[in-house]
């Protein structure tokens, strides 16, 4: 036997001793179903060492014996007339991507075709001789490429079309008219009259005898390598009996996947088909139906695959009169993480891999399919759709579209009025502060301005809801379009923002897959995940118990960032914040405030009882005054009806204007904000910091372990921490700082002192570079890097995406800097973060940005020594996941 021809069969390997590589792709996944004793069809391989130097008169005695050893597996004879085998000829190359033909019934010859009609039918073994002719010739069509005859290659590829029309093969559109061929295909002839017709295109006596056929195509296909120059030496051929799902009685075909490639569940899903050779223009049984003896062999034989390849797998295969053969497997690449990540938590509890390896393998971005409902695409055909734009928060969302908060608010109450539909999606320009409310109500929002940092964005991801912003956008009244795609105001829509790929509107309900991290496995990854953090930790962005709640239950080990400005937007407050603003009498102002505090208590009681021994990081006001403020004539009209109500007077429109627009600023975002606010109006800070220690002195009565951290946003330098954190006393003036006013309740409460910690957001480069400084007066930095990389890079996140398009055209900028953090900004925190250790060697640092959940992000930080991330609920699996992988990957790294 040629060392170079090799055999196989569920009772044959190949030896280890050969070179694997040497068998091609399809050789190789051939002899690991031998390997793992599956019911392979028997298969000759002759390797790339001899494919391009075949010689039929020296391989004739080896391929004949070994086809003899086919036969008796099989039960046929290669040749035999009554009861032929039929072989396909696989090109297998080292290439994941060839342009090699599939060839196939190799033996059928005039001496065998009436006996393969007996079994198949004539029908069908005229089709299975059309389909050897038309793959032997495009053998013969790229050997007259190689050749360089372009009239003979020409006949060769109109013979083509027609045998592809002859077997119902759809053609290519006509490229100068852009219509499909129209033409009739001709009326069919019998399979001898085809040999007959065709001969003439193949060396002489292919059709004779079945010994000649398999030579002839071997030494076709040698001659056709020998001279491609596609094939550099690496290309075997494999030889392998056919079987069919139609062949006698008790037979079928099918395919399936190892397990439910939706739900992960362990589960064959497929089909099979009766009687078939596969399953064109049939209808199939579910796989599970299949008769008992066959099934138990299937499934352990997809559950062995997952178990080598450690993924999941998609099988072929053939019943022939009762007997099971594998035609092939391979990976699967449309599925999705659910399956993989219990798939993985399948082989780690059956300790096929360990639990490094799974946290290792699935990335973390993809996460995001699993929290997040996405389209069941079954129910889209049909429905009218827009497809672009830029994902800000990924998932799937359906709801009646209307163009305002107010509206879409109003609808909400008398969805509840009268148990109607509540599902609404927010349709505006650009999102405010005010429109958080209606946010957070709705099932998403859909924008023109902006991109993934832009104002819907960031808050979408905050409350778990869905972000589309699309620049074709245009609303006018109430009607919307997308290009040619049009809407109403209280038209349904569906937005679908994939994590991979392009986004989509559809116009119209579609059907949703709805998340349970139960059930998916996500709750069990992530406590896998957490197993592996040891000192660097993830925090929350919450602004709400439930928000608190919900990340606690995905493993967030505190709260980074309670935005309190949030708070303040509830439709019940958000006329009694305006008044305290608008107000030109401190009593009038105080009266206000007290109302305030008390809703801020609630709110502050809420999410530390939540949090019971984990630190809560409170960010005082920090938003421009103007963000408050009437946007519109309704909300205006509301703010005057709201004073009217309670102080019995009412206020004139251009009254209230005027008080308005003397907040007004130009640049507000580096205007009058954050501490600047409580330098001007220290009662509004007095007022959330009582408010804090009152909610954390009564959840102490409570036994319950309140850990509060008082944070000042836009701070330059460490006279402003300092004088909001200590206080100052002036001539004529006292300005009560934060501890003073815990100080001032502890001894009205009579009790000891709480743990707390006050600390500082830097976002502005004078504060990271004054880090040191500042340190003496912050037990904690809060890295906001949103507002970092504005100030840094000068951009807003957003109208960056107007020009980013043009930026990277040019390769100006390496990616989003509001996604994954600039080298100029790294370094400014890294500098920060060393500055303000040199000063107080104990300091906290963290990242609340939502640059928080970016895997990449994370490995910096952890990096530059900073002790956690804080992002959105939703966005905490992700960034745990991200660094339970920096830490394997460490203790990896290190010398045992």
């Amino acid at each position: 036997m040629d060392s170079r021809i090799h055999f196989f069969s569920q009772k044959d390997v190949i030896s280890q001793k050969v070179n694997h590589e040497l068998l091609g792709i399809r050789g190789r996944q051939a002899n690991e179903f031998a390997e793992l004793e599956f019911p392979i069809l028997p298969g000759i391989i002759l390797d790339t060492e001899i494919a391009s130097e075949v010689e039929p008169k020296t391989i004739k005695k080896d391929i004949n014996d070994l086809l003899a050893k086919c036969a008796k597996l099989v039960g046929k004879i290669y040749g035999d007339a009554k009861n032929p085998m039929l072989l396909k000829v696989v090109i297998s190359s080292n290439l994941a991507i060839t342009n090699y033909p599939a060839l196939h019934n190799f033996g059928l010859v005039k001496p065998t075709i009436d006996g393969f009609a007996k079994w198949v039918g004539a029908d069908f073994a005229i089709n299975e001789v059309l389909f050897l002719i038309s793959g032997m010739m495009m053998i013969q069509e790229r050997i007259k490429e190689l050749e360089g005859k372009p009239k003979e290659q020409e006949e060769i590829g109109e013979k083509i079309k027609l045998l592809k029309k002859l077997l119902g093969i759809k053609q290519p559109s006509n490229e100068l008219h852009g219509k499909e061929e129209k033409t009739p295909a001709p009326k069919k002839k019998t399979a001898i009259e085809y040999m007959d017709e065709y001969a003439k295109y193949f060396p002489k006596g292919f059709f004779d005898n079945a010994e000649n056929q398999l030579l002839i195509t071997l030494s076709e296909i040698s001659r056709m390598l020998g001279m491609d120059e596609q094939n550099d030496g690496d290309t075997a051929i494999m030889i392998q009996p056919m079987v069919y799902g139609n062949y006698g009685k008790d037979s079928c075909a099918g395919g399936f996947y190892s397990r439910n490639v939706i739900t992960g569940d362990k589960k064959l899903q497929g089909n099979f088909f009766r009687d078939k050779f596969n399953e064109l223009g049939t209808e199939g049984h579910e796989i599970n139906k299949i008769d008992s003896v066959h099934l138990k062999q299937l499934e352990k034989i997809a559950w062995a695959l997952e178990d080598k390849f450690k993924e999941i797998r998609y099988i072929r295969f053939t019943v022939e009169n009762g007997k099971l053969w594998l035609i092939e497997q391979r990976l699967v690449d449309q599925k999705s993480t659910q399956s993989d990540l219990k798939l993985l938590l399948d082989l780690a509890k059956r300790k096929i891999v360990d639990t490094s390896y799974v946290i290792k393998t699935l990335d973390p971005i993809r996460l995001n399919e699993i929290l997040h409902p996405v389209v069941n695409m079954s129910s889209v055909k049909g429905i009218k759709s827009w497809k672009g734009g830029i994902a800000g928060a990924p998932g799937a969302a359906i709801g009646k579209v209307y163009f305002s908060t107010n509206a879409l608010l109003e609808a909400k109450k008398a969805s509840a009025q009268h148990a109607e539909d509540d599902r609404f999606i927010l349709v505006l320009e650009s999102s405010f502060a005010e429109d958080v409310k209606a946010i957070e109500v709705s099932t998403g929002v859909l924008t023109a301005e902006g991109g993934y940092a832009a104002h819907a964005s960031v808050v979408a991801r905050q409350y778990g809801k869905v972000s589309l912003v699309s620049p074709a956008l245009k609303i006018k009244g109430t009607k919307a379009t997308l290009g040619e795609f049009s809407f109403s105001e209280g038209d349904y829509i569906t937005i679908d923002v994939p994590f991979y790929g392009e986004s989509t509107v559809y116009l119209g309900e579609t059907d949703l897959i709805e998340p349970d991290p139960k059930t998916s496995g996500l709750l069990d990854f992530i406590a896998l995940s957490k197993s592996f953090l040891k000192e660097f930790h993830v925090r929350c962005n919450a602004d709400t118990p439930k928000d608190a709640a919900l990340a606690l239950s995905f493993g967030a080990e505190g709260v980074g960032l309670c935005r309190t400005e949030h708070m303040f937007f509830k439709a019940d407050r958000i006329n009694v914040f305006r008044d305290m603003l608008l107000s030109d009498d401190k009593k009038e102002r105080q009266k206000a405030l007290n109302k305030l505090q008390v809703m801020q208590r609630e709110d502050f009681y809420g999410i530390m009882k939540v949090m019971a021994g984990k630190e809560v990081t409170i960010r005082l006001l920090d938003s421009p005054l103007h963000e408050f403020m009437p946007h519109n004539s309704d909300e205006l009209q509301g703010y005057i009806d709201y004073v009217t109500k309670v102080k019995g007077t009412k206020p004139s429109k251009a009254e209230v204007t005027a008080r308005v627009d003397a907040l007004h600023e130009f640049n507000p975002m580096l205007g009058h904000r954050g501490c600047r606010i409580a330098v001007s109006y220290p009662e509004i800070y007095a007022m959330q910091v009582k408010a804090i220690f009152e909610a954390a002195y009564k959840l102490r009565s409570e036994k319950i372990n309140a850990q509060p951290e008082i944070m000042v946003p836009i701070v330059m330098n460490m006279s402003e921490l300092k004088l909001i954190a200590y206080g100052k006393k002036i001539e004529g003036s006292n300005y009560l700082g934060i501890v003073d006013i815990e100080e001032t309740l502890r001894k009205e409460l009579k009790t000891k002192e709480l743990e707390y910690k006050i600390g500082t957001m830097i976002e502005l480069p004078a504060a990271a570079l004054g880090a040191g400084e500042i340190a003496r007066y912050g037990r904690f930095f809060s890295f906001g890097t949103n507002d970092l990389t504005q100030t840094t890079l000068g951009i807003s996140r957003d109208d960056f995406t107007a020009f980013m398009p043009d930026y990277t055209l040019f390769d100006l900028i390496d990616g989003n800097p509001f996604s994954t953090l600039d080298p100029r900004v790294k370094e400014l925190i890294a500098l920060a973060t060393d500055r303000g250790r040199l000063t107080r060697p104990d300091l906290v640092c963290g990242l609340c940005g939502e640059h928080g959940a970016n895997p990449e992000n994370v490995r910096f930080c952890m990096d530059a020594g900073l002790n956690y991330v804080s992002c959105s609920p939703y966005s905490v699996p992700i960034a745990l996941l991200a660094v339970a992988q920096a830490e394997i990957e460490k203790a990896e790294a290190k010398p045992e």
